[in-house]
């Protein structure tokens, strides 16, 4: 029953094997925002494409692209390009951390010349 799962859709056998199997990790982690602001290094193609897959934003086509890469990653060597597009849509959506933190910092210096 499971090795019909798994022919049928390789990312779940990706997923459910995943003691199994190493982490395919990125060169670099992407620093990203989450939930109320928590900071959070995604390392590994396995995190992004849990973050893009619970993704409460919008599910724009710009996601929709990113998540077909980062799910191409699970199951080939495309680890470089995944991260690549994991960045540009953070970055998009205003999570990237060192560019959401100069936003903040310029809508704070913004606020107080204006008061």
């Amino acid at each position: 029953m499971l090795d019909r799962l798994f022919q049928a859709n390789p990312i779940i056998s990706v997923l459910l094997t995943n003691e199994e199997t190493p982490m395919k990790r990125f060169a670099k982690p992407v620093s990203i925002f989450v939930g109320l602001g928590f900071p959070r290094d995604v390392e590994t193609v396995e995190e992004a494409f849990e973050i893009l897959n619970e993704w409460v934003g919008s599910r724009s086509p710009a996601h929709e692209q990113v998540l077909a890469a980062v799910r191409a990653a699970l199951t080939d060597d495309s680890v470089s390009g995944a991260r690549l597009a994991f960045e540009a849509f953070a970055k998009k959506m205003g999570v990237l951390a060192p560019d959401a933190l100069e936003l903040a910092a310029a809508r704070a210096a913004d606020e107080w010349l204006s008061a």
